[in-house]
């Protein structure tokens, strides 16, 4: 990290990490007894719940003729294919095929449909991709949590976003320093343009990094809400998760933003809100336009540089205000390796402190 610029190209193609939990959907989303299709990762994915609330998933693909399972019936516990019949349980076991005879000496556990491992924890719901592409055990590794909250905490309010770029292209945009003062300029937020100096530390954290928690001494009108003396944390976490926690004197405001990649073009951003506030909950209607058009101009901002990236230009990261950027895929890279080796992550980074205007 001593020189002073560093060409890089953002990745193409279907470069995902695996063996890695991403966020699925809102759990509200998915009701006893209904199920939900999804493309993740370039791959089908039916989300279902059970009529006893249990939730799974199963690769959306009926391995008899590829039929999209989706369009079968789901009864609260398994699910049927809509060409014949197949049908297969929460562990993607396949329990009955119509067409055998009495007599029939096929074996039903020689089929079946990968099912992914899930958790639902503080409202989310988080599938884990193995790398292999076949089902294995529950996983060891911890699904993200929102400090200061329990798991049995649901959110306040979601918002959902499609980001027409890659995941690492989404991802470095919100963990960017410098460009807010010409992205997000507002008359309720901030001027375009203004720039100011800034010190922050950062530390290795599990599977990424974390801005220390600091004392805010410039505050826009949202920080005046939390009153007191607010300080904010951010952390930062493979695969694409930014979680910003505000801490006033009495009350906690977190701002969870989670990125899921459809395919290798198309990313899903979910912003999803704590709060410990009991009266922030009547604001929600004059507060959630002005968040949505926040990230809105995050999404124009990458919509307009994907139309630079199809020329596949050379691309620059400088020195400290980039350094996040090059974190990211130093871990990345890290993270590919010990999954390759089949060996534990090791976290590469080390504290640091960076500034920038």
């Amino acid at each position: 990290m001593t020189s002073s610029s560093t060409s890089f190209s953002l990745h193409g193609g279907n470069s995902f990490l695996r063996n890695i939990w991403y966020y699925g959907l809102p759990a509200a989303d998915l009701k006893p007894g209904r199920c939900q299709a999804k493309v993740l990762l370039g791959e089908p994915i039916l989300f279902c719940r059970t009529t006893s609330g249990k939730p799974f998933a199963l690769r959306n693909l009926c391995p008899h003729r590829g039929m999209p399972l989706h369009y079968g019936r789901f009864d609260g516990k398994e699910v049927e294919c809509p060409y014949h019949g197949w049908r297969f349980n929460a562990h993607g076991h396949c329990t009955l095929i119509p067409s055998l005879t009495s007599d029939s000496d096929v074996d039903l556990k020689n089929f079946g449909v990968l099912s992914y491992p899930v958790r639902e924890v503080q409202g989310n719901l988080w599938i884990f991709f193995p790398a292999n592409g076949r089902n294995v055990s529950e996983p060891t590794l911890e699904v993200p949590l929102v400090p200061g909250f329990s798991a049995e905490t649901q959110p306040q309010a979601v918002q959902k976003f499609i980001f027409p770029g890659h995941l690492d292209q989404v991802f470095i945009n919100f963990m960017d320093p410098s460009h807010a003062p010409f992205v997000h300029g507002a008359w309720w937020w901030r001027k375009r343009g203004k720039l100011f100096e800034k010190a922050k530390t950062f530390d290795p954290s599990p599977y990424g990094f974390t801005m220390r928690r600091h004392p805010l001494l410039r505050k826009s009108w949202a920080h005046h809400l939390l009153g007191g003396h607010p300080e904010v944390e951010i952390i930062y976490r493979l695969p694409g998760i930014r979680i910003e926690t505000n801490y006033s004197d009495r009350h906690t405001f977190c701002f969870l933003i989670t990125l899921t990649p459809i395919n290798d073009q198309e990313t899903e951003l979910t912003a999803t809100y704590y709060w410990t506030f009991p009266w922030l909950a009547p604001l929600k209607p004059l507060l959630a336009p002005l968040a949505r058009e926040f990230l809105n101009q995050d999404l124009r901002i990458v919509a307009k540089q994907s139309e630079g990236l199809k020329y596949k230009p050379p691309l620059t990261l400088i020195k400290e205000a980039d350094y996040q950027a090059k974190w990211y895929y130093q871990l990345k890279r890290e993270y590919e390796k010990a999954t390759q080796e089949e060996r534990e992550f090791v976290n590469p980074l080390k504290t640091q402190v960076l500034r920038w205007r």
